[in-house]
């Protein structure tokens, strides 16, 4: 015999018809309730609904904007990571001397490093990376010198040449410096006015400097560090004329020496990714301020 199968005492069987006609009542009151429109009946459908009755909140979404056309639609950025981690394996390589048009000189470099061993090729790598993301989410076509995707270099020709052959609105070309202990800050390089042999910077230089200007400013607000205080006399800008890349550019372009990777102060802020993203966001958003004019 199954449980279900045992006879209910009288009691139990007089309190579960009473519950079965609760139940019954309240349904045909809700039925009535539903039929003329609530508690006010239909005039107060005719006046709109009243207060929401309690009940857990729930969130309103917001309404969404009409999609902007990206920023830097139809803007292409060439980005440069200073050096390759390759370049220690070729030091062969790396030395022989190319043209910069005023002189001959080195094909390429290992850069530096931190005292912990953090190399400069990784930190540019790093923020080329983070900064590609960032210009093309502003709809702007982005192409590197390179990706680590070869054993070496390129050389400082080459690199050069990569951005004119693109036609580029703006190249940068990243960098951290190995200066001194003690020697802080950042500082963007500049093309000089040069012209001998292939190199001829007549027609960058005013443009260059607008670019870099806007780098500096937009690099400090988004990172909090201030401009180098051994070079640049405090204004974050320094103009050479003896980098390749910036002697044989026939477009728009500025080197960023992010800070100095012999410093522990600033070498505590290179090897730090966060500090890394904001660095990103301070040369986007310089390289964007630039191209929109």
């Amino acid at each position: 015999m199954h449980d279900d199968d045992n006879p209910v005492p009288p009691r139990r069987r007089t309190r579960a018809l009473a519950a079965a006609a609760a139940l019954i009542a309240a349904a045909a009151g809700w039925l009535v309730w539903e039929t003329t429109g609530g508690a006010a009946g239909p005039a107060s459908r005719a006046l709109g609904p009243g207060p929401a009755a309690p009940g857990p909140a729930r969130s309103t979404p917001s309404p969404v904007p009409p999609t902007a056309a990206p920023s830097l639609a139809g803007k292409t950025v060439v980005i440069d990571p200073g050096h390759n981690p390759g370049n220690f394996a070729h030091p062969r390589e790396i030395n022989r001397l190319v043209d910069i048009g005023t002189n001959r000189k080195e094909c390429d470099t290992t850069g530096t490093s931190t005292d912990s061993g953090y190399t400069e090729a990784a930190f540019t790598l790093d923020v080329s990376h983070r900064l590609r993301t960032l210009l093309r989410e502003q709809g702007a076509t982005v192409t590197f010198t390179h990706d680590a995707d070869r054993p070496y270099g390129p050389c400082i020709d080459e690199r050069a040449r990569i951005g004119n052959a693109a036609k580029a609105d703006a190249v940068v070309s990243l960098h951290a410096d190995g200066s001194g202990t003690g020697n802080r800050g950042f500082h963007v390089i500049l093309p000089a006015l040069v012209k001998g042999g292939a190199a001829d910077t007549t027609a960058i230089v005013a443009p260059s400097r607008a670019l870099g200007q806007r780098v500096a400013r937009e690099f400090a607000l988004a990172t909090g560090t201030a401009p180098a205080n051994y070079v640049g006399g405090g204004t974050g800008l320094d103009v050479r004329k003896d980098l390749g890349g910036l002697n044989l550019s026939t477009v728009p372009k500025v080197f960023i020496e992010c800070g100095n990777m012999r410093d522990p102060k600033d070498a505590a802020l290179l090897t730090d990714p966060a500090w890394r993203q904001k660095a990103a966001r301070g040369i986007a958003a310089g390289v964007s301020t630039y191209l929109r004019g």
